[in-house]
């Protein structure tokens, strides 16, 4: 059985060119980048290349890129390091897509005594930026809204929420983990203070994530040691994954426009092949044109999309529903865009990336309209 791997906003491979680049970090240069002798050296040298490679890749300076064991990392030293050693009252808004890495830390910071609002979603699941100004308070110290949505795919208006936040001078943190690498990331064009992004969603590996904080924006560091990181992040270096995500940067700079194009067509044929043989009961879920080009979450009609993909085994995907006991709950994204629980629990999300053919995405496509088939049956 060949297995279809169509779940890469899960994670993704690390690319052939990415592992070759490490190797020597692995196997010869084991170094610790803070030693003065010349394979500490040789460490230190290609920790700085791989942070001019990532500060190339999202516009930023390699000062500003500061590396994290991964985009949970990231998104908590942003939030709690932005905001917990402050004096009260203090306000913090959050989208009601976020990723549980951001969601979580903030309902930690709420339960410090930090005001919390949740800015609701429309039905295709994007934040509405006068939401955002609407919820502003004159102790609003942050706001934290992803680039785009991990189950949906859907694109938020960024650029537009970022100059609400500057004309009060508001830091906005954006986790860009699934957008990075399809879509072009400006951090300073599109006003972003803060930026998180994890290895393995960008073919990278996993362990290894980045957070650029802009020049002047003042951080409490949560890891204390060493000062490593500018003093924003102690520890020794994970040498071998910063240079992985440094060279995978690297080549999604280089070929992002044309891997973006790629993938949007693969997806394309994989939402018209389902649409074909499910027929135009397959409800879309997110955005139908402001979308990453990898991404379609469909739901299924009269089915359960676990049990679907259970009768489905040779396609790796995910669902947008989890079963506690006899209970079948949609996820917190799904239930903010009140999509309704007959229609969100037969939802699959499907992902292509770089590996992705023409042939899986047809194939697989069969094999869940089989299914489908089946269980309706």
């Amino acid at each position: 059985m060949k297995l279809i791997y169509l779940d890469y906003n899960a994670t993704t491979p690390i690319l052939a060119p990415v592992q070759e680049a490490m190797r020597p970090f692995l196997e010869r240069h084991y170094g610790n980048p803070s030693s003065s002798h010349a394979m500490g050296r040789a460490c230190a040298e290609a920790v700085a290349d791989a942070r001019e490679q990532v500060a190339a890749l999202v516009g930023a300076t390699p000062e500003e890129i500061v590396f994290t064991s991964g985009g949970t990392e990231s998104n908590n030293l942003a939030l709690l390091g932005s905001l917990l050693d402050l004096r009260l009252p203090i306000h913090l808004i959050v989208s009601a897509v976020e990723h549980p890495a951001v969601m979580e830390p903030a309902k930690y910071l709420a339960r410090r005594g930090i005001e919390l609002t949740v800015v609701s979603c429309d039905r295709y699941g994007m934040i509405d930026p006068a939401a955002v100004k609407s919820a502003i308070r004159p102790h609003t110290r942050l706001v934290s809204v992803m680039h785009a949505n991990n189950e949906t795919g859907t694109i938020q208006p960024i650029a537009e929420i970022s100059r609400i936040c500057r004309a009060r001078g508001i830091q906005l943190h954006c986790d860009a983990a699934q957008s990075v690498g399809k879509l072009p990331i400006d951090v300073p064009g599109l006003g972003i203070d803060l930026l998180s992004l994890a290895g393995h969603k960008m073919y990278a590996p996993k362990g290894i994530g980045v957070l650029c904080v802009r020049e002047g924006v003042h951080l409490e560091p949560l890891l204390r040691g060493a000062g490593h990181e500018s003093g924003l992040r102690a520890g020794t270096e994970n040498v071998a994954s910063i240079v992985g995500i440094g060279h995978a940067a690297t080549l999604l700079r280089t070929h992002q426009q044309d891997g973006a194009e790629r993938l949007q067509k693969l997806r394309d044929q994989l939402h018209a092949r389902l649409k074909e043989g499910v027929g135009d009961e397959l409800l879309l879920i997110g955005h139908p044109t402001e979308r990453l080009p990898n991404t379609l979450n469909v739901a299924f009609p009269g089915v359960v999309g676990r049990e679907l993909l259970a009768r489905t085994p040779d396609v790796c995907a995910s669902t947008g529903s989890a079963c506690h006991g006899d209970l079948l709950t949609q996820s917190p994204t799904m239930d903010a865009m009140q999509i309704p629980a007959h229609l969100g629990k037969g939802a699959v999300r499907l992902s292509v990336g770089w590996p992705t053919s023409e042939k899986d995405v047809l194939d697989a496509a069969d094999a869940l309209i089989a299914s489908w088939d089946t269980l309706r049956d």
